[in-house]
């Protein structure tokens, strides 16, 4: 019996990486409408305020969350196209996208 291994491949490499969720171009501030939730679900009860409908190319959906961690002084990531930013931080996020030009609306409760 050999010890080989089956080692499946494609022509086209890794394409589970290339069929990203996040657009080439982004729109405007002024014609995009963001949605501020608050999880904690899964979490150990921890909340988690995202920041979702984002039309954003991944290099602005990244600067704009570190730009968010940083005006809260906490961490987060972004996860399918959503931001996600530790603790309850919607109040303080909503005034920094509100400055940024975009409309805001908090979710949830």
């Amino acid at each position: 019996m050999s010890n080989n291994k089956t080692v499946w491949s494609s022509e086209d490499g890794d394409i589970r990486k290339k069929n990203n969720l996040t657009p080439n171009k982004s729109l405007p501030p002024q014609q995009q409408t963001i949605y501020l939730h608050r999880e904690s679900s899964g979490r150990n009860g921890t909340p988690v305020s995202l920041v979702k409908n984002l039309v954003l190319s991944s290099d602005d959906l990244k600067a704009l969350a570190k730009k968010l961690k940083q005006q809260c002084g906490t961490g987060g990531t972004i996860k399918d196209g959503v931001i996600e930013i530790q603790g309850e931080h919607r109040e303080k996020i909503a005034g920094i996208l509100q400055k940024l030009g975009y409309k805001v609306k908090i979710a949830g409760g």
